[in-house]
């Protein structure tokens, strides 16, 4: 029996089978990819951290952080990169650049995905308990089940989606990923808000200092996020 000839619930079940495996499949593979990405943060650590001892800067360091199943975290300076993996898998809005490469018109099904996000937040931020201070998304990479990827995000160099399906992700994708996190986060720079932004304050504000909301603290805030952006990607121009 052809799809055409099937009944609604006889559709209903092969969908249900057909995109449960996937997800399920996509999800082991985001995980294991999360798991080899904690190893990088890790080894890229303690490396970075020998080269600023034997380059005599024993006052800088990078401190590694396993936050459980779904998150890392990696402070240096005065910032902290926090990794997340989503525990959901997604599918690209139908405007999206993905849906021209014809490994996902071959097999739509190729174009579900796993993200696994990287956001900046400053370390007074999560040392202070700010939680009204704002963090900013500076990169994420789609998985796929094949362990096909590509990234978005700032400076970063595997953003073409015409590139995605042409190779698998390898453990020095994961360095250039994290790599390239880092390098914009240290040229992304706390500037001072604008003055209307900050011209007035209360004393109940003041008194619990940086933690309302009127007080909150971001790299950009009150500026164009989007100004910073360097893309090196031809489906972004």
């Amino acid at each position: 029996m052809s799809s055409d000839d099937a009944s609604p619930r006889e559709r209903v079940v092969n969908l249900l089978k057909v995109k449960s495996v996937i997800k399920s499949q996509i999800f082991d593979q985001c995980l294991e990819v999360f798991n080899v990405l904690k190893d990088v943060l890790g080894e890229m650590s303690n490396d970075l951290n020998e080269l600023l001892e034997n380059s005599g800067s024993r006052r800088v360091r990078l401190e590694y952080r396993d936050r459980g199943k779904f998150e890392a975290e990696l402070k240096f300076a005065d910032d902290v990169l926090l990794f997340s993996l989503h525990t959901d898998v997604f599918e690209f809005d139908r405007d999206h650049p993905v849906w021209k490469n014809s490994y996902v018109k071959d097999n739509p099904y190729n174009s579900y995905c796993g993200v696994i996000n990287v956001y900046n937040f400053l370390y007074d931020s999560i040392k202070y308990n700010r939680n009204d201070d704002l963090g900013y998304m500076v990169a994420r990479m789609f998985i796929n089940k094949d362990k096909a990827f590509f990234v978005e995000g700032k400076r970063q160099k595997r953003q073409m989606t015409s590139m995605f399906g042409k190779s698998t992700l390898t453990r020095d994708d994961l360095v250039a990923f994290v790599e390239s996190a880092i390098l914009y986060t240290l040229s992304f720079d706390l500037l001072v808000p604008p003055f209307d932004v900050v011209k007035e304050v209360t004393v109940g504000e003041m008194n619990v200092k940086m933690e309302a909301s009127r007080m909150k603290t971001g790299k950009r805030l009150g500026f164009k996020y989007n100004s910073d952006d360097v893309l090196n990607s031809e489906d972004h121009g």
